[in-house]
């Protein structure tokens, strides 16, 4: 079983963990044939300890378990990938993602010292993650003088919005730069953002009609 896997001396595979519905990557970890048997069996991930030597399950002691949804293995067959559903933080230090330090950053470098604020800053493929991740935040915390908070009170004014945005894309596109393009997409991005956050709606479910349409 997994003869598509090379295995090391110690019968382990470094395997990277990756968030399903937003690309982000979670953490690092190493498995075993006998641990990638029980994530398949039970459909959560299970890892080999490279310190004690032994299996263990992802969440078992914090509950933050991640549920498996695919599992790809790269072309020289000794690494994984495992895109998976958080059920909680990745890291034991209760960040979202082990890989919240930047090398050469201004935070601390002793173990699991917190992150430093600022860092790291979201990069192009978290943008959209990143802004829905704080339309949420604004939709609980609700503070005063919020622009979003106003908009997630009026959902007349938010249509009207992503309408007004999308007119001025369109005007870009056929008046301006493709600088002042990108800045009114932007505008629209945001605004259509916050639709979807008052309507419950996850952006992830959105790219899962596009990867349909796609196939």
């Amino acid at each position: 079983m997994f003869g598509e896997i090379e295995f090391d001396q110690r019968g382990l595979a470094p395997c990277v963990v990756q968030d399903f519905a937003t690309g982000e990557v979670l953490m690092l970890a190493y498995v075993s044939a006998e641990s990638l048997e029980m994530t398949l069996e039970t459909g959560d991930l299970h890892f080999h300890s490279r310190s004690r030597d032994e299996l263990w399950k992802k969440g078992e002691s914090s509950g933050s378990f991640m549920h498996l949804r695919q599992l790809r293995y790269d072309c020289d067959g000794d690494a994984l990938v495992a895109l998976v559903d958080p059920a909680g933080p990745a890291c034991h230090t209760g960040e979202r993602s082990c890989f919240y330090r930047e090398v050469l950053g201004s935070a601390s470098i002793r173990k699991d010292a917190p992150p430093a604020p600022g860092e790291p800053f979201p990069v192009t493929h978290e943008a959209l993650t990143a802004l829905e991740r704080t339309l949420r935040s604004r939709a609980v915390e609700r503070p005063d003088g919020s622009y979003t908070v106003k908009l997630l009170d009026d959902p007349a004014l938010i249509g009207e919005k992503v309408e007004e945005e999308a007119e001025e894309v369109i005007r870009a596109a056929r008046e301006e730069i493709d600088e002042r393009v990108a800045e009114e997409a932007a505008d629209l991005l945001y605004h259509l953002s916050v639709l979807l956050v008052s309507r419950g709606v996850s952006q992830a479910s959105v790219m899962e009609v596009l990867n349909g349409r796609s196939r």
